[in-house]
């Protein structure tokens, strides 16, 4: 399976995905699409993915100052899997209900202290209703349209391995099926995700759960930020 491979989906009408993102909002905050053209009138959205270096480099800086860490590149491998784990939720949520959001037009906008809230400006969107369909058009609107270019961007502040890009791509995927109800058409569009590159091959899931091959940095947090669940480092009996 490759993310190339021919996809069999039908355009999905604006008022189908803005329906569907309401339905999967319900879920919790971190599957929250906001679709009300009245969020227009705020200046403080900005569009996603972000690409703009100098903005990357303030929000870095502001993560280490709330992580209470001197290394950048530690709050830069954060922020990068906030910001994943933040746009898989809603989109694979609501692609298991066969519905798969085009995020053009979509923004975003973080403050210290407030979750990341996304707003979409002009809904659209696909049906597809077999799994491995699904999971190419998510993994074209998700990976190759924002993680990759975001990726991209932040490179040019902090260098990050792509080894530990793409294990915290895939650690926020499979840590979204930990939010909300087990759905078992989650669960297959994750793995399915998780199988097309350069998302292969970063981890699989075992007894444990799933478990990456590389580790987010988090334990370099002071004082001892420890290990997350699915980390690499690890041991497991």
């Amino acid at each position: 399976m490759t993310p190339n491979a021919r996809v069999t989906a039908e355009p999905a009408e604006s008022g189908e995905v803005v329906q569907v993102l309401g339905d999967v909002g319900r879920l919790g905050p971190y599957f929250e699409i906001r679709t009300d053209p009245a969020e227009a009138a705020d200046p403080t959205w900005r569009p996603f993915p972000e690409t703009d270096r100098a903005r990357l480099a303030e929000l870095t800086d502001r993560y280490a100052e709330r992580l209470g860490t001197a290394e950048r590149r530690v709050a830069a491998s954060i922020l990068y899997q906030g910001l994943a784990s933040r746009l898989w939720s809603p989109v694979v949520a609501a692609a298991a209900r066969g519905v798969v959001p085009d995020l053009a037009g979509l923004h975003w906008r973080w403050a210290p202290g407030a979750p990341v809230a996304l707003w979409l400006a002009a809904p659209g969107g696909w049906r597809a209703g077999r799994t491995d369909d699904a999971a190419r058009l998510v993994h074209d609107t998700v990976v190759t349209r924002a993680l990759e270019p975001l990726r991209d961007a932040l490179s040019g502040v902090v260098r990050l391995a792509d080894g530990l890009v793409w294990g915290n791509a895939a650690s926020a995927l499979a840590g979204s099926l930990q939010a909300g109800p087990r759905d078992p058409g989650r669960a297959a569009l994750v793995r399915h995700l998780l199988s097309l590159p350069p998302l292969d091959g970063t981890g699989e899931f075992g007894p444990a759960g799933f478990v990456r091959r590389s580790c987010c940095l988090y334990y370099r947090v002071p004082p001892g930020g420890g290990y997350c669940g699915d980390c690499a480092l690890i041991e497991r009996g």
